[in-house]
């Protein structure tokens, strides 16, 4: 049988076609607008979702055997607030997970609720990019729209809803509206209250690999599948991607080097740490996880090469680093602010360290190692609530660099393993469409059979001791450079 993932992202949708196995058949890409409409600002138009995903949905089928597509699921971009009114009609354009908009509303909700409150509603506290503060702020600066309410959705679960006619979402992309009791997995009466609005507005909750409903009859014509085509609720981006590389079932881990970067931990047993540091999420396997983010991963590495030493030769680049663990310079990753562990919007990028005899090499070492250092951090408050890793998996552009690799092996002192199909969320995603329809019993089942290591990178003993003793020089630089954010933000 053949199984369809979705992996609506922020700049494009990409579309997987996978068989039993785990073998991709076909994939397409099909990109769409994003709209800044005021600095900070960041939204889409639904439509276009839609429209872009039908016709990739149309290319990926070309030349297959339409009658063994058994089921459809997605990954979707996190947060996002897609508001219908009565007639299903989108009201105003989503606003997007990487929107800054509603820093009043978030300092409302973690001051004068309080983060304590919001982490017993939740198990969560609210940042800019989270949906309830969006909400929020439609109501106070955009009441006529607000008024207007009927439905309020995750992007993903608006392709969900056009091809099924279901109301839903899933439990680990409702982890991150701010509006679920994530320990219970049911919506938050007092989050709903405090948002000004009533839980018949918000979708069905399904497990990330249950059914939802049926391709419906006039998009099944469309692309000439047969009738009975399953759709799944399917997961959050970074839950899907997980699902992806069989990070499921208790203490595994991935890390993503993308243009963000993720530290993610699944578990059987619900945790949160003392500060919320990390998001307290629900897992697209049925159990939990932990997640620290942070804002600029591979990107930073990307913004140096490109955009100060001019060069696209990135692996060239890296042939010179050769002293791991000796570098005197530091960086801190905070190009776009920070999220985990600090969630400091004003947090900014900063090299220290430099002297006379400071070179190329050494700053592009320094970018490299930074981004490991802040996944460190990230991992510090996970070990901090009893958590103890031995490996974790690796996916993302960053995840190529066999130095980088190596040195997120031995900062952070776990084996790592390099998976044989990275696709991301779609992958994971054609996977919750398979264990919908019955191919595996469990998404544990189905990561089990189709994920596969190639290769494993070992920390070395004497390397991680040299790392152990720069991380902790590196962990004093940002509570020393903070007081200066505060001030060159504030101009």
């Amino acid at each position: 049988m053949l199984y369809i993932g979705v992996d609506l992202g922020t700049s494009s949708v990409k579309l997987i076609l996978m068989d039993e196995k785990g073998q991709i058949k076909a994939t397409v890409s099909k990109e769409y607008p994003l709209y800044f409409p005021q600095p900070g600002w960041s939204e889409q138009n639904p439509e276009d979702w839609w429209k872009q995903s039908v016709e990739g949905l149309k290319e990926l089928l070309e030349g297959q055997d339409r009658s063994q597509v058994a089921g459809i699921s997605f990954g979707g971009q996190m947060h996002g607030l897609v508001i219908l009114d009565e007639n299903d009609q989108v009201i105003r354009p989503a606003i997007l997970w990487n929107d800054g908009r509603t820093q009043k509303q978030v300092d409302y909700l973690n001051n004068e609720i309080g983060k304590e409150t919001l982490s017993k509603y939740t198990a969560n506290i609210a940042f800019a990019g989270f949906t309830a503060p969006k909400i929020l702020w439609v109501k106070e600066n955009e009441p006529e729209n607000f008024k207007k309410i009927k439905k309020i959705m995750l992007p993903k679960d608006y392709l969900a809803y056009k091809f099924s006619g279901s109301f839903c979402t899933d439990y680990s992309d409702a982890s991150g509206m701010l509006l679920l009791d994530v320990k219970n997995r049911k919506w938050s009466k007092e989050m709903c209250d405090l948002c000004g609005i009533t839980e018949d507005m918000l979708p069905r909750l399904y497990q990330s690999y249950e059914k939802v409903g049926e391709l419906n009859a006039e998009l099944t014509a469309e692309l000439g599948l047969k009738s009975g085509v399953v759709v799944a609720a399917g997961a959050g981006d970074n839950a899907a991607a997980a699902v992806g590389t069989g990070t499921v079932g208790d203490n595994k881990c991935n890390i993503s080097l993308g243009t963000s970067g993720t530290i993610f931990i699944s578990s059987y047993n619900f945790g949160v740490d003392s500060n919320n540091a990390l998001h307290s999420f629900d897992h697209a396997d049925g159990h939990y996880h932990l997640m620290g983010c942070m804002l600029s991963a591979a990107s930073c590495n990307k913004w140096w090469m490109e955009e100060i030493l001019q060069t696209k030769n990135f692996g060239d680049e890296q042939k010179a680093i050769d002293k791991l663990g000796e570098n005197h310079v530091f960086f801190l990753p905070y190009l776009m602010g920070e999220r985990s562990p600090h969630n400091n919007p004003d947090a900014r990028g900063t090299f220290i360290g430099m002297t006379m005899d400071t070179s190329r090499a050494d700053m592009t070492q320094a970018v490299l190692e930074g981004v490991a250092f802040a996944l460190r951090d990230s991992y510090e408050v996970a070990k901090s609530i009893g958590i103890k890793l031995e490996r974790t998996k690796i996916c993302g552009g960053g995840a190529k660099s066999p130095l980088w690799k190596k040195m997120i092996a031995n900062i952070l002192g776990i084996k790592v393993d390099v998976i044989e199909t990275e696709e991301g969320p779609g992958y994971g995603a054609a996977m919750l469409a398979a264990v919908a329809c019955g191919e595996f019993a469990s998404v544990e089942e189905a990561a089990d059979k189709l994920v596969k290591v190639v290769e494993t990178i070992d920390p070395d003993p004497e390397l991680t001791a040299k790392y152990e003793k720069k991380y902790q020089q590196f962990r004093q630089i940002y509570p020393a450079c903070k007081p200066i954010y505060d001030v060159i933000t504030s101009e």
